[in-house]
Protein backbone atom coordinates (compact mmCIF):
# COMPACT_ATOMS: atom_id res chain seq x y z
CA UNK A 1 0.00 0.00 0.00
CA UNK A 2 1.20 3.48 -0.85
CA UNK A 3 0.87 6.48 1.44
CA UNK A 4 -0.62 8.54 -1.42
CA UNK A 5 -3.35 7.68 -4.00
CA UNK A 6 -0.95 7.65 -6.96
CA UNK A 7 -2.29 4.58 -8.77
CA UNK A 8 -4.93 5.50 -11.33
CA UNK A 9 -7.45 3.17 -12.93
CA UNK A 10 -9.28 4.34 -16.04
CA UNK A 11 -12.39 2.58 -17.31
CA UNK A 12 -14.13 4.03 -20.37
CA UNK A 13 -17.90 4.29 -20.01
CA UNK A 14 -19.93 1.80 -22.13
CA UNK A 15 -17.02 1.94 -24.55
CA UNK A 16 -18.28 0.15 -27.68
CA UNK A 17 -21.74 1.71 -27.50
CA UNK A 18 -20.37 5.17 -26.68
CA UNK A 19 -17.98 5.02 -29.64
CA UNK A 20 -20.93 4.22 -31.92
CA UNK A 21 -22.95 7.09 -30.48
CA UNK A 22 -20.03 9.47 -31.02
CA UNK A 23 -19.87 8.45 -34.69
CA UNK A 24 -23.64 8.52 -35.22
CA UNK A 25 -25.36 11.73 -34.04
CA UNK A 26 -28.82 10.19 -34.44
CA UNK A 27 -28.01 7.62 -31.71
CA UNK A 28 -26.78 10.05 -29.06
CA UNK A 29 -28.97 9.88 -25.98
CA UNK A 30 -30.75 6.75 -27.27
CA UNK A 31 -30.42 3.09 -26.24
CA UNK A 32 -27.66 1.32 -28.20
CA UNK A 33 -26.70 -2.35 -27.90
CA UNK A 34 -23.52 -3.75 -29.48
CA UNK A 35 -22.95 -7.47 -29.91
CA UNK A 36 -23.68 -10.53 -32.00
CA UNK A 37 -27.01 -10.09 -33.78
CA UNK A 38 -27.64 -13.76 -34.59
CA UNK A 39 -30.03 -16.01 -32.64
CA UNK A 40 -27.17 -17.04 -30.35
CA UNK A 41 -25.47 -13.67 -30.13
CA UNK A 42 -24.75 -12.02 -26.80
CA UNK A 43 -24.45 -8.40 -25.74
CA UNK A 44 -20.91 -7.02 -25.73
CA UNK A 45 -21.81 -3.54 -24.49
CA UNK A 46 -25.03 -1.66 -23.76
CA UNK A 47 -25.25 2.12 -23.53
CA UNK A 48 -26.47 3.58 -20.26
CA UNK A 49 -29.77 4.41 -21.96
CA UNK A 50 -30.20 0.70 -22.75
CA UNK A 51 -29.17 -0.35 -19.26
CA UNK A 52 -32.23 1.44 -17.88
CA UNK A 53 -34.29 -1.32 -19.53
CA UNK A 54 -32.22 -4.03 -17.83
CA UNK A 55 -29.89 -4.80 -20.74
CA UNK A 56 -26.33 -5.68 -19.71
CA UNK A 57 -23.19 -7.26 -21.16
CA UNK A 58 -23.10 -11.05 -21.59
CA UNK A 59 -26.91 -11.14 -21.83
CA UNK A 60 -28.35 -13.20 -24.72
CA UNK A 61 -29.27 -10.83 -27.53
CA UNK A 62 -32.75 -12.33 -27.81
CA UNK A 63 -33.44 -11.37 -24.19
CA UNK A 64 -32.06 -7.86 -24.79
CA UNK A 65 -34.44 -7.38 -27.73
CA UNK A 66 -37.37 -8.34 -25.53
CA UNK A 67 -36.33 -5.84 -22.84
CA UNK A 68 -35.49 -2.97 -25.22
CA UNK A 69 -37.25 -3.60 -28.56
CA UNK A 70 -36.69 -0.03 -29.77
CA UNK A 71 -32.93 0.12 -29.13
CA UNK A 72 -30.40 0.29 -31.96
CA UNK A 73 -28.70 -3.11 -32.33
CA UNK A 74 -25.25 -2.96 -33.97
CA UNK A 75 -22.46 -5.44 -34.69
CA UNK A 76 -19.02 -4.59 -33.21
CA UNK A 77 -16.52 -2.55 -35.24
CA UNK A 78 -13.23 -3.46 -33.62
CA UNK A 79 -11.13 -1.48 -36.07
CA UNK A 80 -12.87 1.65 -34.79
CA UNK A 81 -12.58 0.64 -31.14
CA UNK A 82 -8.88 -0.13 -31.45
CA UNK A 83 -8.29 3.27 -33.05
CA UNK A 84 -10.02 5.08 -30.20
CA UNK A 85 -8.23 2.88 -27.65
CA UNK A 86 -4.85 3.85 -29.11
CA UNK A 87 -5.74 7.52 -28.70
CA UNK A 88 -6.68 6.97 -25.06
CA UNK A 89 -3.55 4.92 -24.32
CA UNK A 90 -1.41 7.66 -25.84
CA UNK A 91 -2.90 10.13 -23.37
CA UNK A 92 -2.15 7.74 -20.51
CA UNK A 93 1.42 7.35 -21.74
CA UNK A 94 1.96 11.08 -21.31
CA UNK A 95 1.25 10.70 -17.60
CA UNK A 96 3.67 7.87 -16.87
CA UNK A 97 5.96 5.30 -18.48
CA UNK A 98 4.16 2.65 -16.41
CA UNK A 99 0.80 2.03 -18.10
CA UNK A 100 -0.76 -1.42 -17.78
CA UNK A 101 -3.58 -1.93 -20.32
CA UNK A 102 -6.14 -4.52 -19.27
CA UNK A 103 -8.30 -4.29 -22.39
CA UNK A 104 -9.20 -1.81 -25.11
CA UNK A 105 -11.03 0.43 -22.63
CA UNK A 106 -9.29 -0.15 -19.30
CA UNK A 107 -5.82 0.48 -17.85
CA UNK A 108 -3.80 1.16 -14.70
CA UNK A 109 -1.33 4.06 -14.52
CA UNK A 110 1.45 4.60 -11.96
CA UNK A 111 1.32 8.39 -11.56
CA UNK A 112 4.24 8.43 -9.12
CA UNK A 113 6.58 6.81 -11.67
CA UNK A 114 5.81 9.56 -14.17
CA UNK A 115 6.03 12.41 -11.67
CA UNK A 116 2.39 13.28 -12.38
CA UNK A 117 1.26 13.10 -8.76
CA UNK A 118 2.74 12.77 -5.29
CA UNK A 119 -0.23 13.46 -3.01
CA UNK A 120 -4.02 13.49 -3.00
CA UNK A 121 -4.39 16.99 -4.41
CA UNK A 122 -2.06 16.47 -7.34
CA UNK A 123 -3.54 13.02 -8.06
CA UNK A 124 -7.06 14.43 -8.20
CA UNK A 125 -5.95 17.27 -10.47
CA UNK A 126 -4.22 14.80 -12.81
CA UNK A 127 -7.28 12.57 -12.92
CA UNK A 128 -9.62 15.45 -13.75
CA UNK A 129 -7.26 16.71 -16.44
CA UNK A 130 -7.12 13.24 -17.98
CA UNK A 131 -10.91 13.02 -18.16
CA UNK A 132 -11.07 16.40 -19.91
CA UNK A 133 -8.39 15.40 -22.42
CA UNK A 134 -10.10 12.11 -23.25
CA UNK A 135 -13.35 13.92 -23.90
CA UNK A 136 -11.61 16.53 -26.04
CA UNK A 137 -9.73 13.98 -28.16
CA UNK A 138 -12.31 11.20 -28.55
CA UNK A 139 -15.66 12.71 -27.62
CA UNK A 140 -16.11 9.92 -25.06
CA UNK A 141 -16.18 9.81 -21.28
CA UNK A 142 -14.17 7.72 -18.86
CA UNK A 143 -14.37 7.05 -15.13
CA UNK A 144 -11.27 7.38 -12.97
CA UNK A 145 -10.38 5.73 -9.68
CA UNK A 146 -7.40 6.86 -7.56
CA UNK A 147 -5.99 4.93 -4.61
CA UNK A 148 -2.85 3.54 -3.06
CA UNK A 149 -3.24 0.12 -4.69
CA UNK A 150 -4.48 -1.40 -7.94
CA UNK A 151 -7.40 -3.20 -6.33
CA UNK A 152 -8.70 -0.11 -4.58
CA UNK A 153 -8.20 2.07 -7.67
CA UNK A 154 -10.33 -0.34 -9.72
CA UNK A 155 -13.04 -0.40 -7.06
CA UNK A 156 -12.94 3.40 -6.97
CA UNK A 157 -13.44 3.68 -10.74
CA UNK A 158 -16.48 1.40 -10.48
CA UNK A 159 -17.87 3.71 -7.81
CA UNK A 160 -17.21 6.69 -10.12
CA UNK A 161 -19.27 5.37 -13.05
CA UNK A 162 -20.45 6.91 -15.23
CA UNK A 163 -18.22 9.87 -16.08
CA UNK A 164 -16.85 10.54 -12.64
CA UNK A 165 -13.79 10.42 -10.37
CA UNK A 166 -13.46 8.79 -6.95
CA UNK A 167 -10.32 9.10 -4.80
CA UNK A 168 -9.77 6.73 -1.87
CA UNK A 169 -7.65 8.40 0.77
CA UNK A 170 -5.04 6.03 2.23
CA UNK A 171 -6.09 4.99 5.73
CA UNK A 172 -9.81 4.99 4.95
CA UNK A 173 -9.85 1.72 2.98
CA UNK A 174 -11.50 -0.53 5.55
CA UNK A 175 -14.15 2.06 6.35
CA UNK A 176 -15.02 2.48 2.67
CA UNK A 177 -14.86 -1.22 1.80
CA UNK A 178 -16.86 -2.43 4.82
CA UNK A 179 -20.43 -1.92 3.54
CA UNK A 180 -19.66 -3.21 0.03
CA UNK A 181 -20.74 -6.64 -1.19
CA UNK A 182 -18.20 -9.46 -1.09
CA UNK A 183 -18.66 -9.71 -4.88
CA UNK A 184 -16.82 -6.38 -5.14
CA UNK A 185 -13.51 -8.11 -4.44
CA UNK A 186 -11.51 -9.56 -7.37
CA UNK A 187 -11.88 -13.32 -7.68
CA UNK A 188 -15.18 -13.53 -5.81
CA UNK A 189 -17.59 -14.86 -8.41
CA UNK A 190 -21.14 -16.21 -8.09
CA UNK A 191 -20.08 -19.58 -6.63
CA UNK A 192 -17.72 -18.14 -3.99
CA UNK A 193 -20.20 -15.37 -3.21
CA UNK A 194 -22.98 -17.90 -2.61
CA UNK A 195 -20.68 -20.04 -0.46
CA UNK A 196 -19.84 -17.03 1.70
CA UNK A 197 -23.51 -16.01 1.90
CA UNK A 198 -24.42 -19.41 3.27
CA UNK A 199 -21.79 -18.82 5.94
CA UNK A 200 -23.46 -15.52 6.81
CA UNK A 201 -20.95 -13.24 5.06
CA UNK A 202 -22.45 -10.80 2.56
CA UNK A 203 -20.33 -7.66 3.07
CA UNK A 204 -16.58 -7.07 3.12
CA UNK A 205 -16.88 -6.07 6.77
CA UNK A 206 -18.23 -9.56 7.48
CA UNK A 207 -15.03 -11.04 6.03
CA UNK A 208 -12.69 -8.98 8.18
CA UNK A 209 -14.76 -9.73 11.27
CA UNK A 210 -14.67 -13.46 10.54
CA UNK A 211 -10.87 -13.41 10.42
CA UNK A 212 -8.31 -15.13 8.27
CA UNK A 213 -8.56 -18.53 9.96
CA UNK A 214 -12.28 -18.80 9.31
CA UNK A 215 -11.91 -17.79 5.66
CA UNK A 216 -9.15 -20.37 5.20
CA UNK A 217 -11.45 -23.00 6.67
CA UNK A 218 -14.26 -22.01 4.30
CA UNK A 219 -12.46 -21.56 0.96
CA UNK A 220 -8.99 -23.04 1.41
CA UNK A 221 -5.63 -21.64 2.46
CA UNK A 222 -4.55 -19.81 -0.69
CA UNK A 223 -7.92 -18.26 -1.49
CA UNK A 224 -8.81 -17.61 2.14
CA UNK A 225 -5.56 -15.78 2.88
CA UNK A 226 -5.89 -13.70 -0.29
CA UNK A 227 -9.52 -12.91 0.48
CA UNK A 228 -8.69 -11.68 3.97
CA UNK A 229 -5.87 -9.45 2.70
CA UNK A 230 -8.10 -7.92 0.04
CA UNK A 231 -10.94 -7.38 2.52
CA UNK A 232 -8.43 -5.54 4.73
CA UNK A 233 -7.44 -3.32 1.79
CA UNK A 234 -3.99 -4.84 1.22
CA UNK A 235 -2.69 -5.13 -2.35
CA UNK A 236 1.00 -4.77 -3.20
CA UNK A 237 0.84 -5.61 -6.91
CA UNK A 238 2.88 -3.16 -9.01
CA UNK A 239 1.72 -1.56 -12.25
CA UNK A 240 3.39 -3.58 -15.03
CA UNK A 241 3.99 -1.76 -18.29
CA UNK A 242 4.16 -4.90 -20.46
CA UNK A 243 1.92 -7.87 -19.81
CA UNK A 244 3.22 -11.15 -21.20
CA UNK A 245 0.99 -12.71 -23.85
CA UNK A 246 0.39 -16.34 -22.93
CA UNK A 247 -1.84 -17.44 -25.79
CA UNK A 248 -3.58 -16.30 -28.96
CA UNK A 249 -6.98 -17.69 -29.92
CA UNK A 250 -10.15 -17.03 -31.89
CA UNK A 251 -13.57 -18.65 -31.71
CA UNK A 252 -16.99 -18.36 -33.32
CA UNK A 253 -20.49 -19.26 -32.14
CA UNK A 254 -22.80 -20.37 -34.96
CA UNK A 255 -26.43 -19.34 -35.35
CA UNK A 256 -27.37 -22.93 -36.24
CA UNK A 257 -25.59 -26.10 -35.10
CA UNK A 258 -23.15 -27.44 -37.70
CA UNK A 259 -23.73 -31.11 -38.60
CA UNK A 260 -21.86 -31.46 -41.87
CA UNK A 261 -18.35 -32.71 -41.10
CA UNK A 262 -16.88 -30.99 -44.17
CA UNK A 263 -18.38 -27.66 -43.05
CA UNK A 264 -16.96 -28.12 -39.56
CA UNK A 265 -13.50 -28.79 -41.02
CA UNK A 266 -13.79 -25.72 -43.28
CA UNK A 267 -14.65 -23.55 -40.25
CA UNK A 268 -11.68 -24.96 -38.32
CA UNK A 269 -9.39 -24.07 -41.24
CA UNK A 270 -10.82 -20.55 -41.37
CA UNK A 271 -10.34 -20.07 -37.63
CA UNK A 272 -6.79 -21.40 -37.87
CA UNK A 273 -5.99 -18.80 -40.53
CA UNK A 274 -7.44 -16.02 -38.37
CA UNK A 275 -5.50 -17.27 -35.35
CA UNK A 276 -2.22 -17.26 -37.28
CA UNK A 277 -2.91 -13.77 -38.59
CA UNK A 278 -3.38 -12.53 -35.04
CA UNK A 279 -0.32 -14.50 -33.93
CA UNK A 280 1.84 -12.78 -36.55
CA UNK A 281 0.45 -9.36 -35.70
CA UNK A 282 1.57 -9.86 -32.12
CA UNK A 283 5.06 -10.88 -33.28
CA UNK A 284 4.85 -14.37 -31.79
CA UNK A 285 4.94 -18.02 -32.78
CA UNK A 286 3.79 -20.98 -30.70
CA UNK A 287 4.36 -24.69 -30.07
CA UNK A 288 0.98 -25.93 -28.84
CA UNK A 289 -2.15 -25.94 -31.00
CA UNK A 290 -5.49 -26.06 -29.14
CA UNK A 291 -8.90 -26.94 -30.58
CA UNK A 292 -12.10 -26.10 -28.71
CA UNK A 293 -15.46 -27.63 -29.68
CA UNK A 294 -18.73 -26.83 -27.92
CA UNK A 295 -21.34 -29.39 -28.88
CA UNK A 296 -25.13 -29.27 -29.23
CA UNK A 297 -25.58 -30.26 -25.55
CA UNK A 298 -23.33 -27.38 -24.36
CA UNK A 299 -20.51 -29.73 -23.34
CA UNK A 300 -17.10 -28.34 -24.29
CA UNK A 301 -14.28 -30.55 -25.56
CA UNK A 302 -10.67 -29.38 -25.84
CA UNK A 303 -7.72 -31.12 -27.45
CA UNK A 304 -4.14 -29.94 -27.85
CA UNK A 305 -1.05 -31.01 -29.77
CA UNK A 306 2.47 -29.79 -29.07
CA UNK A 307 4.89 -29.50 -32.00
CA UNK A 308 8.66 -29.96 -31.82
CA UNK A 309 9.22 -26.22 -32.22
CA UNK A 310 7.27 -22.96 -32.46
CA UNK A 311 5.54 -21.98 -35.70
CA UNK A 312 3.52 -19.17 -37.23
CA UNK A 313 2.75 -21.11 -40.41
CA UNK A 314 -0.98 -21.23 -41.22
CA UNK A 315 -0.58 -24.59 -42.95
CA UNK A 316 0.95 -26.16 -39.86
CA UNK A 317 -1.78 -24.81 -37.59
CA UNK A 318 -4.53 -25.90 -39.99
CA UNK A 319 -3.12 -29.41 -40.23
CA UNK A 320 -2.70 -29.75 -36.46
CA UNK A 321 -6.20 -28.42 -35.75
CA UNK A 322 -7.60 -30.75 -38.39
CA UNK A 323 -5.93 -33.76 -36.77
CA UNK A 324 -7.36 -32.76 -33.41
CA UNK A 325 -10.82 -32.45 -34.95
CA UNK A 326 -10.59 -36.01 -36.31
CA UNK A 327 -10.30 -37.31 -32.75
CA UNK A 328 -13.56 -35.69 -31.63
CA UNK A 329 -17.16 -36.81 -32.11
CA UNK A 330 -19.26 -33.99 -33.61
CA UNK A 331 -22.17 -36.05 -34.95
CA UNK A 332 -24.72 -34.42 -32.63
CA UNK A 333 -23.91 -30.92 -33.90
CA UNK A 334 -21.45 -28.14 -33.11
CA UNK A 335 -22.46 -24.72 -31.80
CA UNK A 336 -18.98 -23.22 -31.19
CA UNK A 337 -15.48 -23.76 -32.54
CA UNK A 338 -12.21 -22.23 -31.43
CA UNK A 339 -8.55 -22.52 -32.42
CA UNK A 340 -5.70 -21.26 -30.26
CA UNK A 341 -1.92 -21.33 -29.99
CA UNK A 342 -0.04 -21.41 -26.68
CA UNK A 343 3.58 -21.82 -25.65
CA UNK A 344 4.41 -18.53 -27.33
CA UNK A 345 7.86 -17.31 -28.25
CA UNK A 346 9.34 -14.65 -30.51
CA UNK A 347 11.13 -16.97 -32.93
CA UNK A 348 9.94 -19.55 -35.49
CA UNK A 349 11.08 -23.09 -36.19
CA UNK A 350 11.43 -23.61 -39.97
CA UNK A 351 9.96 -26.51 -42.00
CA UNK A 352 7.45 -27.57 -39.35
CA UNK A 353 4.83 -28.33 -41.97
CA UNK A 354 6.75 -31.31 -43.28
CA UNK A 355 7.73 -32.26 -39.76
CA UNK A 356 4.12 -32.18 -38.54
CA UNK A 357 2.99 -34.34 -41.46
CA UNK A 358 5.75 -36.86 -40.73
CA UNK A 359 4.83 -36.92 -37.07
CA UNK A 360 1.20 -37.55 -37.96
CA UNK A 361 2.12 -40.58 -40.07
CA UNK A 362 4.49 -41.97 -37.46
CA UNK A 363 2.26 -41.54 -34.42
CA UNK A 364 -1.22 -41.80 -35.82
CA UNK A 365 -1.82 -38.11 -35.13
CA UNK A 366 -2.86 -38.66 -31.55
CA UNK A 367 -3.51 -35.62 -29.38
CA UNK A 368 -1.36 -35.09 -26.35
CA UNK A 369 -4.22 -34.52 -23.94
CA UNK A 370 -7.52 -36.25 -23.37
CA UNK A 371 -10.76 -34.39 -24.07
CA UNK A 372 -12.08 -32.39 -21.15
CA UNK A 373 -15.83 -31.98 -20.75
CA UNK A 374 -16.78 -28.63 -19.21
CA UNK A 375 -20.39 -27.54 -18.49
CA UNK A 376 -21.65 -24.39 -20.18
CA UNK A 377 -21.08 -21.21 -18.18
CA UNK A 378 -24.11 -19.93 -16.30
CA UNK A 379 -23.80 -16.66 -18.22
CA UNK A 380 -22.85 -16.61 -21.91
CA UNK A 381 -19.64 -14.76 -22.63
CA UNK A 382 -19.55 -11.94 -25.19
CA UNK A 383 -18.51 -13.08 -28.63
CA UNK A 384 -14.84 -12.72 -29.47
CA UNK A 385 -13.90 -9.91 -31.73
CA UNK A 386 -13.53 -10.72 -35.42
CA UNK A 387 -10.05 -10.34 -36.87
CA UNK A 388 -11.16 -7.26 -38.80
CA UNK A 389 -14.25 -5.37 -39.83
CA UNK A 390 -13.85 -6.76 -43.36
CA UNK A 391 -14.08 -10.26 -41.97
CA UNK A 392 -17.38 -9.53 -40.25
CA UNK A 393 -18.65 -7.94 -43.45
CA UNK A 394 -17.80 -11.02 -45.46
CA UNK A 395 -19.89 -13.10 -43.06
CA UNK A 396 -22.91 -10.80 -42.80
CA UNK A 397 -22.60 -8.71 -45.99
CA UNK A 398 -24.36 -5.58 -44.69
CA UNK A 399 -24.04 -5.65 -40.88
CA UNK A 400 -26.05 -3.12 -38.89
CA UNK A 401 -23.89 -0.19 -37.79
CA UNK A 402 -21.11 -0.47 -40.37
CA UNK A 403 -20.07 2.55 -42.42
CA UNK A 404 -20.99 2.90 -46.07
CA UNK A 405 -20.45 5.49 -48.74
CA UNK A 406 -22.83 6.33 -51.59
CA UNK A 407 -21.78 8.09 -54.76
CA UNK A 408 -24.56 10.68 -54.43
CA UNK A 409 -25.43 10.87 -50.72
CA UNK A 410 -21.96 10.51 -49.19
CA UNK A 411 -21.14 8.87 -45.86
CA UNK A 412 -23.69 6.88 -43.90
CA UNK A 413 -24.21 3.71 -41.89
CA UNK A 414 -26.36 0.61 -42.19
CA UNK A 415 -29.49 0.75 -40.03
CA UNK A 416 -30.69 -2.70 -41.02
CA UNK A 417 -31.10 -5.19 -43.83
CA UNK A 418 -33.53 -7.88 -44.92
CA UNK A 419 -35.85 -9.04 -47.69
CA UNK A 420 -33.29 -8.05 -50.28
CA UNK A 421 -32.98 -4.44 -49.08
CA UNK A 422 -30.61 -2.38 -46.96
CA UNK A 423 -31.63 0.75 -45.04
CA UNK A 424 -28.93 3.41 -44.73
CA UNK A 425 -28.88 6.59 -42.63
CA UNK A 426 -26.61 9.20 -44.17
CA UNK A 427 -24.81 11.18 -41.48
CA UNK A 428 -21.34 11.86 -40.15
CA UNK A 429 -20.14 12.61 -36.61
CA UNK A 430 -20.43 16.37 -37.23
CA UNK A 431 -24.00 16.21 -38.48
CA UNK A 432 -26.50 14.74 -40.93
CA UNK A 433 -25.52 14.61 -44.59
CA UNK A 434 -27.92 15.17 -47.48
CA UNK A 435 -29.93 12.04 -48.04
CA UNK A 436 -31.49 11.24 -44.65
CA UNK A 437 -32.65 7.61 -44.35
CA UNK A 438 -32.98 5.67 -47.59
CA UNK A 439 -33.61 2.04 -48.58
CA UNK A 440 -31.51 0.36 -51.27
CA UNK A 441 -31.43 -2.96 -53.00
CA UNK A 442 -28.97 -5.25 -51.22
CA UNK A 443 -26.57 -5.33 -54.18
CA UNK A 444 -26.81 -1.66 -55.14
CA UNK A 445 -23.43 -1.06 -56.87
CA UNK A 446 -22.81 2.62 -55.95
CA UNK A 447 -22.59 1.81 -52.25
CA UNK A 448 -19.51 0.31 -50.64
CA UNK A 449 -18.14 -0.16 -47.16
CA UNK A 450 -15.61 2.42 -46.07
CA UNK A 451 -13.12 2.91 -43.28
CA UNK A 452 -14.48 3.98 -39.87
CA UNK A 453 -15.33 7.64 -39.63
CA UNK A 454 -12.72 9.70 -37.77
CA UNK A 455 -13.30 10.53 -34.14
CA UNK A 456 -14.38 14.06 -33.40
CA UNK A 457 -14.63 15.84 -30.09
CA UNK A 458 -18.00 17.00 -28.87
CA UNK A 459 -18.36 20.67 -28.15
CA UNK A 460 -16.91 21.42 -24.69
CA UNK A 461 -19.24 22.50 -21.92
CA UNK A 462 -19.44 26.28 -21.57
CA UNK A 463 -17.22 27.74 -18.89
CA UNK A 464 -19.04 28.53 -15.64
CA UNK A 465 -19.66 32.21 -14.91
CA UNK A 466 -17.05 33.86 -12.70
Amino acid sequence: MRPAPTILHLDMDAFFAAAEQAAKPSLRGKPVVVGGLGPRGVVSTASYEARRFGVHSAMPMAQARRLAPNAAYLVPRFTLYRTVSEQVMELLGRLSPLVEPLSLDEAFVDLEAGGSASDSASARATGERLRREIRAVTGLTGSVGLAGSKMLAKIASEQAKPDGLVLMEPGTERELLGPMSVRTLPGVGPATGEHLRRAGMTTIADLTEAGEDELVRLVGKAHGTSLYRMASGHDDRPVVAERETKSVSVEDTFDVDLHDRARVRAEVDRLADRCVQRLRQSGHSGRTIVLKVRRYDFSTLTRSETLRGPTDDAGVVREAAGRLLESLDTTGGVRLLGVGVTGLTDYTQEDLFAQAAADAEATGAGAETDPVVVPEESEPRPEREPESDAEAVAERHWPAGHDVRHAEFGAGWVQGSGVGRVTVRFEAPRGVAAGGVRPFLRDDPPRSLRAPLPRVAVEPDPAPPP
